[in-house]
């Protein structure tokens, strides 16, 4: 049966109400990305001081994924996700009015505690109501849900001489509310999901049970997570000052590379329901190497374009897997809370990234290329090593 046919509204829904929390809240985000010159600009300090804002999301989304995720185990999925999309959207919209960089620094790390939630509560909602035929696909389209808010940023980035970077934090807000009714609205809560279960499972006892499958999933996920933040929180930054371009120039480079970015999501998530889980992302990463000579080295605007399209073509084609491959692996009690856990600690562990790229950039003359290039190569490899030794559960039953 082809995914695109016998989908019931159930399945529809649950997998939108997922793919839309996880693309607005990488909309919250990767604004940041686009104005971190600015805001720098702004408080009169250097870009790694505003990077460290970056830094600060990445390592509180952990404690995110914690609490929301032990919220979804307890009192289910769809209730937790509208209060996670209404938390993130808050401070996505208060960053507008932070006063100065301290508080900056505290409205982001807030926002980080939100953010960090909505991956594991929407993704186990939709993988515990879709089949088990259509997981490669959805799983694609969840991840490129990341993409798709990097691609709306981009696009808003296009208004900037307008909004300037404090509106370009407050227009998530209204989509996020209308996000949250569409969910009360339409989504029912995932099947996989048994309240009496719920009442009685100890989190940190399965956890600690299953401590191995734990630390095997941190230590990948932190080689994912180097990966995608390694080729996207400073491209923009490396386009406008190593390279010079203008703002509509890098606006339109970073929406065809996360065009790039939705295609391979989908394109390898689809595969792996073939081919398996592991070998799909192997193929994915191992593709980042070579790409990366062009991607990072290039010394025009047509290369650099199509050097960063096929990154992320690799990059989001080796992510694709990772929503259905965490879910799968999960024990089935605290499947609210093992993937997006391990996938954020993951991210606390990779948090370093946007200061150690800028600095290593500013030690080497400004050669961000340099920078980009020794992390997304380094992560692929391990990505490569990780999925190659690791475990595969594509056939578990969650339904």
């Amino acid at each position: 049966m082809s995914v695109l046919t016998g989908w019931t509204p159930r399945e529809r829904h649950a997998v939108l109400a997922a793919y839309l929390g996880w693309a607005l809240d990488a909309f919250d985000f990767f604004v940041l990305v686009f104005v971190l010159k600015d805001i720098a600009k702004g408080f009169q300090v250097d870009n790694s001081a505003i990077a460290l804002a970056l830094t600060l999301t990445l390592a509180f989304r952990p404690l995110g994924a914690f609490i929301f995720g032990r919220l979804a185990d307890r009192y289910g999925r769809r209730p937790i996700l509208m209060v996670n999309v209404a938390f993130y959207s808050l401070f996505g919209f208060l960053t507008a009015f932070a006063p100065s960089l301290m508080a900056f620094y505290v409205i982001r790390s807030l926002f980080g505690v939100a953010m960090g939630g909505v991956w594991g509560v929407g993704s186990s909602l939709a993988f515990e109501t879709v089949k088990s035929d259509k997981r490669g696909f959805v799983s694609g389209l969840l991840q490129s849900g990341y993409a798709t808010g990097y691609l709306a940023a981009s696009l808003v980035f296009a208004f900037y001489a307008f909004l300037g970077w404090r509106g370009m934090f407050m227009v998530g807000l209204v989509p996020a509310f209308l996000l949250i009714y569409y969910i009360w609205q339409m989504t029912g809560e995932a099947p996989g999901w048994n309240r009496e279960r719920a009442q009685t499972t100890s989190t940190f006892s399965v956890l600690r049970n299953h401590w191995r499958l734990v630390l095997f999933a941190v230590v990948m996920m932190t080689a994912f997570n180097f990966f995608s933040h390694g080729t996207q929180d400073i491209y923009p930054t490396f386009l406008r000052e190593q390279h010079g371009f203008s703002t509509a120039k890098v606006s339109l480079i970073a929406i065809l590379y996360n065009i790039g970015a939705i295609v391979g999501g989908i394109g390898f998530g689809s595969l792996s329901q073939r081919i398996g889980r592991r070998r799909a992302s192997m193929i994915a990463a191992l593709m980042g190497v070579p790409v990366a000579f062009l991607w990072a080295f290039s010394s025009t605007a047509v290369l650099l374009t199509v050097g960063a399209i096929l990154m992320q073509i690799a990059v989001q084609g080796a992510w694709g897997v990772i929503p259905a491959h965490l879910n799968e692996l999960s024990p089935k009690d605290v499947r609210g809370t093992f993937p997006g856990t391990v996938y954020q600690l993951g991210n606390l562990i990779a948090s370093v990234n946007a200061v150690f790229q800028t600095e290593l950039a500013a030690r080497s003359g400004g050669n961000y290329g340099l920078a980009l290039a020794v992390v997304a190569i380094g992560a692929a490899l391990v990505i490569a090593l990780c999925m190659k030794f690791g475990p595969e559960a594509k056939h578990v039953e969650m339904i």
